[in-house]
Protein backbone atom coordinates (compact mmCIF):
# COMPACT_ATOMS: atom_id res chain seq x y z
CA UNK A 1 0.00 0.00 0.00
CA UNK A 2 1.44 3.24 -0.81
CA UNK A 3 0.79 6.00 2.17
CA UNK A 4 -2.55 7.39 0.89
CA UNK A 5 -3.73 3.89 0.84
CA UNK A 6 -2.43 3.23 4.70
CA UNK A 7 -4.16 5.99 5.91
CA UNK A 8 -7.76 5.29 4.22
CA UNK A 9 -6.94 1.12 5.56
CA UNK A 10 -7.00 3.03 8.68
CA UNK A 11 -9.66 5.29 8.12
CA UNK A 12 -11.81 1.96 7.66
CA UNK A 13 -11.55 0.44 10.77
CA UNK A 14 -13.25 0.95 13.95
CA UNK A 15 -10.33 0.52 16.19
CA UNK A 16 -7.59 -1.53 16.58
CA UNK A 17 -8.92 -2.18 20.32
CA UNK A 18 -11.72 -4.02 19.18
CA UNK A 19 -10.42 -6.11 15.93
CA UNK A 20 -9.58 -9.81 16.00
CA UNK A 21 -6.65 -11.65 15.34
CA UNK A 22 -8.19 -13.09 12.13
CA UNK A 23 -9.91 -10.37 10.69
CA UNK A 24 -6.55 -8.26 11.34
CA UNK A 25 -4.72 -10.73 8.85
CA UNK A 26 -7.21 -11.93 6.78
CA UNK A 27 -10.83 -10.03 6.43
CA UNK A 28 -10.16 -6.48 6.82
CA UNK A 29 -7.38 -5.86 4.18
CA UNK A 30 -9.05 -8.14 1.93
CA UNK A 31 -12.23 -6.31 2.87
CA UNK A 32 -10.29 -3.28 2.18
CA UNK A 33 -9.36 -3.77 -1.57
CA UNK A 34 -13.17 -5.04 -2.03
CA UNK A 35 -14.10 -1.78 -0.32
CA UNK A 36 -11.98 0.35 -3.22
CA UNK A 37 -13.20 -1.85 -5.40
CA UNK A 38 -17.31 -1.29 -5.03
CA UNK A 39 -16.14 2.23 -4.34
CA UNK A 40 -14.94 2.83 -7.82
CA UNK A 41 -17.99 1.17 -9.43
CA UNK A 42 -19.97 3.10 -6.96
CA UNK A 43 -21.70 0.49 -5.29
CA UNK A 44 -23.44 1.02 -1.80
CA UNK A 45 -22.51 -0.61 1.04
CA UNK A 46 -25.92 -1.94 1.74
CA UNK A 47 -25.84 -3.45 -1.35
CA UNK A 48 -22.82 -5.75 -0.20
CA UNK A 49 -24.92 -6.19 3.11
CA UNK A 50 -27.95 -7.58 1.14
CA UNK A 51 -25.54 -9.57 -1.06
CA UNK A 52 -24.00 -11.43 1.99
CA UNK A 53 -27.29 -12.27 2.80
CA UNK A 54 -28.03 -14.53 -0.03
CA UNK A 55 -24.22 -16.16 0.68
CA UNK A 56 -25.09 -16.71 4.17
CA UNK A 57 -28.51 -18.44 2.78
CA UNK A 58 -26.98 -20.27 0.35
CA UNK A 59 -24.32 -21.66 3.05
CA UNK A 60 -27.10 -23.07 5.23
CA UNK A 61 -28.52 -24.67 1.76
CA UNK A 62 -25.04 -26.19 1.35
CA UNK A 63 -24.53 -27.47 5.49
CA UNK A 64 -28.09 -29.50 4.83
CA UNK A 65 -26.59 -31.62 2.34
CA UNK A 66 -24.33 -34.90 4.22
CA UNK A 67 -21.97 -34.87 1.66
CA UNK A 68 -18.54 -33.24 2.08
CA UNK A 69 -18.05 -31.82 -1.00
CA UNK A 70 -21.40 -29.56 -0.30
CA UNK A 71 -20.15 -28.69 3.37
CA UNK A 72 -16.07 -27.66 2.59
CA UNK A 73 -18.57 -25.25 -0.39
CA UNK A 74 -20.89 -24.07 2.35
CA UNK A 75 -17.87 -23.45 4.79
CA UNK A 76 -16.50 -20.97 1.59
CA UNK A 77 -19.81 -19.52 1.26
CA UNK A 78 -19.58 -18.32 4.56
CA UNK A 79 -16.24 -16.90 4.54
CA UNK A 80 -16.97 -14.78 1.31
CA UNK A 81 -20.33 -14.19 3.08
CA UNK A 82 -18.45 -12.50 6.62
CA UNK A 83 -15.74 -11.08 4.27
CA UNK A 84 -18.56 -9.27 2.44
CA UNK A 85 -20.05 -8.19 5.73
CA UNK A 86 -16.27 -6.70 6.64
CA UNK A 87 -16.35 -5.31 3.48
CA UNK A 88 -19.88 -3.30 3.76
CA UNK A 89 -18.75 -1.21 7.31
CA UNK A 90 -15.49 -0.43 5.80
CA UNK A 91 -16.70 0.56 2.77
CA UNK A 92 -19.56 2.70 4.52
CA UNK A 93 -16.09 4.25 6.57
CA UNK A 94 -14.06 5.48 3.90
CA UNK A 95 -16.96 6.59 1.91
CA UNK A 96 -18.90 8.68 4.78
CA UNK A 97 -21.76 6.28 4.04
CA UNK A 98 -22.58 4.97 7.69
CA UNK A 99 -26.34 5.15 8.78
CA UNK A 100 -28.55 3.37 11.18
CA UNK A 101 -30.36 1.79 7.94
CA UNK A 102 -27.00 -0.41 7.60
CA UNK A 103 -26.37 -0.91 10.88
CA UNK A 104 -29.48 -2.51 11.25
CA UNK A 105 -29.42 -4.58 7.92
CA UNK A 106 -25.78 -5.50 8.95
CA UNK A 107 -27.14 -7.12 12.29
CA UNK A 108 -30.02 -8.66 10.10
CA UNK A 109 -28.35 -10.47 7.64
CA UNK A 110 -26.09 -12.43 10.51
CA UNK A 111 -29.50 -13.38 12.03
CA UNK A 112 -30.26 -14.46 8.28
CA UNK A 113 -27.03 -16.78 8.13
CA UNK A 114 -27.70 -18.43 11.21
CA UNK A 115 -31.52 -18.68 11.31
CA UNK A 116 -30.59 -20.98 7.54
CA UNK A 117 -27.95 -22.83 9.60
CA UNK A 118 -29.61 -23.83 12.95
CA UNK A 119 -32.72 -24.91 10.63
CA UNK A 120 -30.30 -27.13 7.81
CA UNK A 121 -28.77 -29.05 11.14
CA UNK A 122 -32.24 -29.51 12.98
CA UNK A 123 -33.46 -30.95 9.45
CA UNK A 124 -30.28 -32.58 8.90
CA UNK A 125 -30.25 -34.59 12.17
CA UNK A 126 -33.94 -35.10 12.78
CA UNK A 127 -33.47 -39.12 11.97
CA UNK A 128 -29.96 -39.18 12.84
CA UNK A 129 -28.80 -41.26 15.93
CA UNK A 130 -28.05 -38.83 19.21
CA UNK A 131 -23.92 -39.39 20.20
CA UNK A 132 -23.21 -42.00 23.00
CA UNK A 133 -26.97 -43.25 22.44
CA UNK A 134 -26.96 -44.72 19.17
CA UNK A 135 -30.18 -46.45 19.89
CA UNK A 136 -32.35 -43.13 20.29
CA UNK A 137 -33.17 -40.92 16.76
CA UNK A 138 -32.38 -36.45 17.69
CA UNK A 139 -36.10 -36.49 16.17
CA UNK A 140 -37.92 -33.38 17.67
CA UNK A 141 -35.36 -32.56 20.33
CA UNK A 142 -32.97 -31.49 18.18
CA UNK A 143 -35.62 -29.16 16.77
CA UNK A 144 -36.00 -27.49 20.09
CA UNK A 145 -32.21 -27.67 20.81
CA UNK A 146 -31.38 -25.61 17.84
CA UNK A 147 -34.34 -22.89 18.73
CA UNK A 148 -33.47 -22.41 21.79
CA UNK A 149 -29.62 -22.14 20.93
CA UNK A 150 -30.64 -19.69 18.02
CA UNK A 151 -33.39 -17.28 19.44
CA UNK A 152 -32.11 -17.15 22.80
CA UNK A 153 -28.16 -18.31 23.22
CA UNK A 154 -26.90 -16.92 19.99
CA UNK A 155 -28.82 -14.24 20.02
CA UNK A 156 -28.11 -12.96 23.35
CA UNK A 157 -23.93 -13.77 23.04
CA UNK A 158 -23.54 -11.53 19.77
CA UNK A 159 -26.16 -8.34 21.27
CA UNK A 160 -24.32 -8.08 24.10
CA UNK A 161 -20.55 -8.48 22.44
CA UNK A 162 -21.84 -5.87 20.08
CA UNK A 163 -22.76 -3.90 22.92
CA UNK A 164 -20.05 -3.90 24.99
CA UNK A 165 -17.67 -3.19 22.06
CA UNK A 166 -19.83 -0.26 21.21
CA UNK A 167 -19.71 1.06 24.34
CA UNK A 168 -15.81 0.65 24.01
CA UNK A 169 -15.20 2.48 21.20
CA UNK A 170 -17.47 5.52 23.06
CA UNK A 171 -15.17 5.48 25.83
CA UNK A 172 -12.20 5.99 23.86
CA UNK A 173 -12.90 7.40 21.26
CA UNK A 174 -16.57 9.26 21.11
CA UNK A 175 -16.55 10.52 17.56
CA UNK A 176 -16.03 6.77 16.63
CA UNK A 177 -18.93 5.74 19.28
CA UNK A 178 -22.01 6.80 17.65
CA UNK A 179 -23.30 3.23 16.73
CA UNK A 180 -24.04 3.36 21.19
CA UNK A 181 -27.61 3.94 21.55
CA UNK A 182 -29.70 3.86 24.35
CA UNK A 183 -33.66 2.85 24.15
CA UNK A 184 -35.17 6.10 25.53
CA UNK A 185 -33.83 8.05 22.75
CA UNK A 186 -34.80 5.75 19.92
CA UNK A 187 -38.06 5.58 20.97
CA UNK A 188 -38.44 9.34 21.35
CA UNK A 189 -37.48 8.73 17.86
CA UNK A 190 -39.85 6.39 16.93
CA UNK A 191 -42.50 8.48 18.23
CA UNK A 192 -41.54 11.34 16.47
CA UNK A 193 -40.96 9.46 13.15
CA UNK A 194 -44.72 9.42 10.93
CA UNK A 195 -45.71 6.49 9.31
CA UNK A 196 -46.52 7.89 6.39
CA UNK A 197 -42.79 7.77 4.11
CA UNK A 198 -41.48 6.41 6.69
CA UNK A 199 -43.28 2.50 6.66
CA UNK A 200 -40.17 0.59 6.53
CA UNK A 201 -37.56 2.43 8.76
CA UNK A 202 -40.39 2.63 11.63
CA UNK A 203 -40.65 -1.35 11.49
CA UNK A 204 -37.05 -1.47 11.43
CA UNK A 205 -36.76 0.79 14.28
CA UNK A 206 -39.07 -0.92 16.58
CA UNK A 207 -37.21 -3.94 16.03
CA UNK A 208 -34.14 -1.56 16.73
CA UNK A 209 -35.74 -0.63 20.19
CA UNK A 210 -36.21 -4.09 21.59
CA UNK A 211 -32.68 -4.95 20.33
CA UNK A 212 -31.41 -2.03 22.31
CA UNK A 213 -33.99 -3.29 25.36
CA UNK A 214 -32.39 -6.40 25.50
CA UNK A 215 -29.05 -5.19 25.82
CA UNK A 216 -29.50 -2.81 28.55
CA UNK A 217 -31.63 -5.61 30.65
CA UNK A 218 -28.39 -7.68 30.70
CA UNK A 219 -26.13 -4.87 31.71
CA UNK A 220 -28.08 -3.17 34.94
CA UNK A 221 -24.36 -1.93 36.27
CA UNK A 222 -23.74 -0.46 33.09
CA UNK A 223 -27.02 1.25 32.96
CA UNK A 224 -26.83 2.96 36.62
CA UNK A 225 -22.57 3.65 35.60
CA UNK A 226 -23.58 5.77 32.20
CA UNK A 227 -26.61 7.20 34.42
CA UNK A 228 -23.88 8.72 36.86
CA UNK A 229 -21.29 9.86 33.97
CA UNK A 230 -24.17 11.82 32.16
CA UNK A 231 -25.69 13.20 35.41
CA UNK A 232 -21.92 14.32 36.23
CA UNK A 233 -20.44 14.93 32.73
CA UNK A 234 -22.63 15.12 30.35
CA UNK A 235 -20.65 14.32 27.03
CA UNK A 236 -17.58 16.10 28.57
CA UNK A 237 -15.81 12.45 30.27
CA UNK A 238 -12.60 13.51 31.75
CA UNK A 239 -9.43 11.66 30.52
CA UNK A 240 -9.13 9.80 33.59
CA UNK A 241 -11.98 8.22 33.49
CA UNK A 242 -11.48 7.43 29.53
CA UNK A 243 -8.35 5.44 30.63
CA UNK A 244 -9.74 3.66 33.47
CA UNK A 245 -12.75 2.33 31.69
CA UNK A 246 -10.35 1.19 28.36
CA UNK A 247 -7.61 -0.63 31.44
CA UNK A 248 -10.37 -2.26 32.52
CA UNK A 249 -12.89 -3.05 29.48
CA UNK A 250 -9.69 -3.57 27.10
CA UNK A 251 -9.22 -7.50 28.29
CA UNK A 252 -12.83 -8.05 27.82
CA UNK A 253 -12.69 -7.63 23.99
CA UNK A 254 -10.83 -10.46 22.91
CA UNK A 255 -14.06 -12.30 24.43
CA UNK A 256 -16.45 -10.24 22.57
CA UNK A 257 -14.49 -11.25 19.15
CA UNK A 258 -14.91 -14.94 20.20
CA UNK A 259 -18.72 -14.56 21.03
CA UNK A 260 -19.29 -12.94 17.44
CA UNK A 261 -18.50 -14.75 14.35
CA UNK A 262 -14.88 -15.88 14.00
CA UNK A 263 -14.53 -18.70 16.86
CA UNK A 264 -18.47 -19.67 16.09
CA UNK A 265 -17.51 -20.21 12.22
CA UNK A 266 -14.52 -22.01 13.01
CA UNK A 267 -16.46 -24.77 14.82
CA UNK A 268 -19.25 -24.87 12.96
CA UNK A 269 -17.41 -25.37 9.46
CA UNK A 270 -15.33 -28.17 11.90
CA UNK A 271 -18.82 -29.93 13.17
CA UNK A 272 -19.75 -29.74 9.49
CA UNK A 273 -16.50 -31.45 7.92
CA UNK A 274 -16.68 -34.26 10.29
CA UNK A 275 -20.48 -34.55 9.80
CA UNK A 276 -20.36 -34.24 14.08
CA UNK A 277 -22.56 -31.45 14.34
CA UNK A 278 -23.79 -32.14 17.79
CA UNK A 279 -20.21 -30.27 18.90
CA UNK A 280 -21.30 -26.85 17.22
CA UNK A 281 -24.32 -26.68 19.92
CA UNK A 282 -22.37 -27.86 22.62
CA UNK A 283 -19.94 -25.76 21.91
CA UNK A 284 -22.30 -22.74 22.24
CA UNK A 285 -24.05 -24.12 24.56
CA UNK A 286 -21.28 -24.80 26.78
CA UNK A 287 -18.03 -23.17 25.97
CA UNK A 288 -19.84 -19.56 24.93
CA UNK A 289 -22.09 -19.53 27.09
CA UNK A 290 -19.44 -20.10 29.96
CA UNK A 291 -17.25 -16.91 28.31
CA UNK A 292 -20.64 -15.02 28.10
CA UNK A 293 -20.83 -15.69 31.92
CA UNK A 294 -17.87 -13.95 32.54
CA UNK A 295 -17.49 -11.68 30.44
CA UNK A 296 -20.99 -10.18 31.71
CA UNK A 297 -19.53 -10.48 35.56
CA UNK A 298 -16.10 -8.43 34.45
CA UNK A 299 -17.51 -5.48 32.94
CA UNK A 300 -20.59 -5.44 35.58
CA UNK A 301 -18.06 -5.47 38.28
CA UNK A 302 -15.75 -2.62 36.47
CA UNK A 303 -19.05 -0.71 35.96
CA UNK A 304 -19.95 -0.70 39.57
CA UNK A 305 -16.61 0.01 40.63
CA UNK A 306 -16.29 3.44 38.55
CA UNK A 307 -19.73 4.10 39.32
CA UNK A 308 -18.65 4.20 43.61
CA UNK A 309 -15.70 6.15 42.25
CA UNK A 310 -17.46 9.48 40.40
CA UNK A 311 -19.72 9.63 43.26
CA UNK A 312 -16.70 9.64 45.66
CA UNK A 313 -15.27 12.60 43.94
CA UNK A 314 -18.61 13.92 43.83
Amino acid sequence: MNEQDKKLYKASMKSQDTEEFLDLWFYRPLGFRCALFFRNRGIHPNAITIASIFLGIAAGVCFYQPSLRWNILGTLLLMWANLYDSTDGQLARITGQKTRWGRILDGFAGDCWFFCIYFAIAARETFAPIPFAPEHEWGVLIWILCGFCGFWVHGSQCQLADYYRNIHLYFIKEENGNEFHDSQAQRKEYAATPWRGNFFWKIFLNAYIAYVENQERMTPRFQQFIAAVRKNYGTNIPAWLRNEFREGSLPLMKYTNILTFNSRAIMLCFAMLTGELWLYLFFELVVLMAIFIYMQQKHERLCRRLTEKIEQEQ
